[in-house]
C-alpha cells in the first residue's frame, strides 16, 4: 500500500444506472495511486449460480480497480483457496473518496475460467438496452473498447500479468 492511501479498509460502493447496486466492506491490499486492490468475502446473500461458475458464501474476491481504466478485475477463489476464475466488470474509472471506493457498473462483463480456456462476454444485451450509447456515446465507446481489451488480454496471455 502506498503513501497515497493509509487506509486498511474501505467500503466498495457499486452503482448501476444511477442507483446503488451493492455496498460492502473490503480490506485494502494495495493502492499505488492508480490501481486499488481490495479483498472481500462474497458480499451478496446466498448463492449465485451463473451456470459456468457459482459464487457462494465463503468465496473470497481479490478485486482490482483502476482510476484510469474502464474496468475492474475480480479474482474469485473458493473458501479453500481454489481459484475459480476472474469476473471482469466494465466500469467507469474508480474514485476513492472518504473511505468509499465508488464504481459505476456499465453492464458489460467478461468471465475467464481458472484454466483460461473459457472466456465469455456477458450482458451485451443489457448494455444495449441500457441506452448508454444514446445518453453518453463517449462512455459507451470506452465501455466497448474496455471489454474488447479484456477479452484480448484473456485470450492472449491471460489476466495474471495485468494483475501482477
Amino acid at each position: 500500500m502506498s503513501a497515497a492511501s493509509a487506509e486498511t479498509s474501505l467500503t466498495v460502493a457499486l452503482v448501476k444506472a444511477g442507483r446503488a447496486k451493492i455496498s460492502y466492506p473490503a480490506d485494502v491490499v494495495r493502492d499505488d495511486g492508480v490501481r486499488v486492490t481490495v479483498r472481500a468475502p462474497w458480499a451478496a446473500p446466498g448463492v449465485r449460480d451463473f451456470g459456468f461458475v457459482r459464487f457462494e458464501p465463503g468465496d473470497v474476491f481479490t478485486e482490482h480497480y483502476w482510476r484510469d481504466r474502464w474496468y475492474a478485475v475480480k479474482e474469485v477463489r473458493s473458501g479453500a483457496g481454489v481459484l475459480k476464475g476472474w469476473y471482469c466488470d466494465v466500469t467507469r474509472p474508480a474514485v476513492l473518496r472518504d473511505g468509499r471506493l465508488l464504481v459505476e457498473d456499465l453492464d458489460l462483463d467478461l468471465w475467464v475460467s481458472a484454466d483460461g480456456t473459457t472466456v465469455l462476454r456477458l450482458d451485451e444485451d443489457e448494455f444495449e438496452q441500457s441506452g448508454l450509447a444514446g445518453r453518453d456515446p463517449a462512455a459507451a465507446g470506452a465501455a466497448r473498447k474496455a471489454l474488447d481489451e479484456l477479452e484480448r488480454l484473456a485470450r492472449a496471455e491471460g489476466l495474471a500479468p495485468l494483475l501482477a
